[in-house]
């Protein structure tokens, strides 16, 4: 069973691309309210803690076939992703999502808005689908973990859009490198427990 601080590092990792866009929309709007902070942040959040179910339940349907090697797979999952958010920081592939999140405005989101929103919630929460994969891999509990990466992510989106405008894009890029070496060292620590066990 995986801790509950495994799953919290898990979440942080998993959130900064969340917060990299969050302070994309933050460096964008000058008089952006805590109301309108939190319901963006709760967007990224919703959306960042659905997407690890899909991947929960893909990896269950697998975990019978892949139960020798469920570590190596965790690993490399996990290391993927956090390769790929190293490379996002590095290439700028993420200035998309954080223009995305630029077009929202304060208020009530609706409409366009709304879309835009999502769009760029899902764009920054498809790599926790994957992630997902490896929780099953984990024995995880996936409400816990879900439950875990929800509030971490809305309140560091939260946090992003209020401080968006002062830190600028400067800090989301360094922000997802931190993530990403945070998920490869969950992979590689998932590994080395496993290899040190005999398992």
């Amino acid at each position: 069973m995986v801790s509950f601080l495994t799953l919290l590092a898990l979440a942080f990792g998993l959130s900064v691309d969340a917060f990299a866009a969050a302070l994309g929309k933050g460096a964008g709007a000058r008089h952006t309210t805590f109301t309108g902070a939190l319901r963006i942040g709760f967007v990224f959040g919703g959306m960042e803690a659905a997407m690890p179910l899909i991947g929960f339940v893909i990896g269950l349907a697998l975990a019978g076939l892949v139960a020798n090697v469920d570590h190596w797979i965790a690993f490399v999952l996990l290391g993927g992703v956090g390769l790929h958010m190293i490379w996002e920081a590095f290439t700028g592939r993420h200035d998309d999502v954080e223009e995305l999140a630029e077009e929202t405005a304060n208020g009530p989101i609706r409409g366009p808005r709304w879309i835009h929103l999502s769009l760029a919630a899902l764009a920054t929460s498809i790599d926790a689908t994957v992630v997902g994969v490896s929780l099953a891999m984990m024995d995880a509990n996936i409400w816990l973990a879900c439950l875990i990466i929800l509030v971490v992510t809305t309140t560091l989106c939260t946090i992003g859009v209020l401080i968006g405008r002062h830190a600028g894009r400067w800090l989301g890029h360094w922000a997802e490198v931190a993530g990403g070496v945070v998920l490869i060292a969950i992979g590689g620590y998932i590994l080395l427990d496993h290899l040190s066990k005999g398992i």
